[in-house]
């Protein structure tokens, strides 16, 4: 009879164990499915984040034309006339071409490099979304500069005086175009950019929240960029002045530039980034949820691997259409 009773101990102390273990297994089990769903969630989160991001670039501080100009009907009837009269402006920037771009390569300005492709950028030094450009694609864009892969055009804009107190845009704007017409090294002014759309430099848009700068603190950073000191001191003189109101009335009344879906459709919108004269599509990016950089990139058909790179050309050459960037 003990003998019975210690096999039954023992058989139920093995049905315990068991027990016990399909617990711990089922517990397990469990939290393995909570972590995946968790890293579901953060997955689908992430993506998110990065379509707001991107959205944000083409979105925040966006300037429409429209939001100036509110009858936007005949615009492109009236961009010949424009064109015109930009041509007809008596002292224009001397380093920019006939659509208020300066055009910079491995070989300094106005020096095109044959079979490259040319990036312009469209933008205003006062605009939050452009200042997200800048900070996101540009140290690229400059790589692919000093390797002679691409030509880099620059359209500085100043559609934003209204949202500051002291035309902060056109000061800045303006210089920006003394400086490319005066330093031989475009890498100052490359500098210069970067350094007046940093976060802790660029003010805020909007007549409440907008804190005045002034020329001394711009001048400051522009020789923190190593512009040379008689420049600077010249460029804050505002000579161009008509000539960024004429650019501010031409380029917007380019159809080209116009964006061609959302809720901006047909207007345009700073940042803008065109790749051979075609404009990069800023909702399907959103849309696709994709870094700025990489449709970039893809646009010109060239490998991050290949940023930099002596030998590598982006595939779509000169006067080749940007390709479609796809998500990853």
């Amino acid at each position: 009879m003990a003998e019975s009773n210690n096999r039954s101990d023992r058989n139920e102390q093995r049905r315990l164990r068991k027990e016990r273990r399909a617990v711990q297994e089922a517990a397990a089990q469990a939290q393995e499915a909570k972590e995946a769903r968790e890293r579901r969630q953060q997955t689908i989160i992430g993506a998110i984040v990065v379509a707001v991001v991107v959205v944000l670039i083409a979105v925040v501080g966006v300037v429409i034309y429209r939001n100036t100009h509110p009858d936007n009907s005949g615009q492109s009837q009236s961009a010949s006339a424009s064109y015109a009269a930009l041509q007809k402006v008596a002292n224009t920037p001397p380093g920019a071409n006939d659509r208020g771009g300066f055009l910079i390569s491995k070989h300094g300005y106005n020096k095109r490099v044959e079979n490259a492709p040319t990036v312009a950028e469209y933008f205003d030094p006062l605009c939050p979304g452009c200042a997200a450009l800048n900070r996101q694609v540009d140290p690229t864009l400059k790589a692919l500069v000093d390797a002679g892969q691409i030509n880099l055009e620059l359209h500085p804009m100043s559609f934003m005086d209204q949202l500051s107190t002291d035309e902060y845009s056109s000061r800045v704007s303006g210089s920006i175009a003394y400086i490319a017409s005066h330093d031989d090294n475009p890498d100052h002014l490359i500098a210069y950019m970067e350094a007046i759309y940093a976060e802790d430099f660029q003010p805020k848009e909007g007549t409440t929240n907008y804190q005045p700068v002034s020329d001394a603190k711009l001048k400051a950073q522009a020789l923190k960029a190593g512009v040379p000191t008689a420049i600077v001191d010249k460029a804050f003189g505002r000579q161009y002045q008509k000539w960024l109101d004429a650019v501010n009335d031409y380029t917007p009344k380019r159809p080209e530039l116009w964006n061609t879906e959302g809720s901006n459709k047909g207007a345009m919108t700073t940042p803008t980034v065109t790749i051979n004269g075609k404009a990069l599509n800023m909702v399907q990016i959103a849309q696709l949820g994709i870094p700025l950089k990489s449709a970039v990139l893809q646009s010109l058909g060239l490998a991050e691997s290949a940023v930099g790179s002596q030998g590598a050309m982006p595939s779509i050459g000169a006067a080749g259409k940007p390709l479609a960037p796809k998500a990853s």
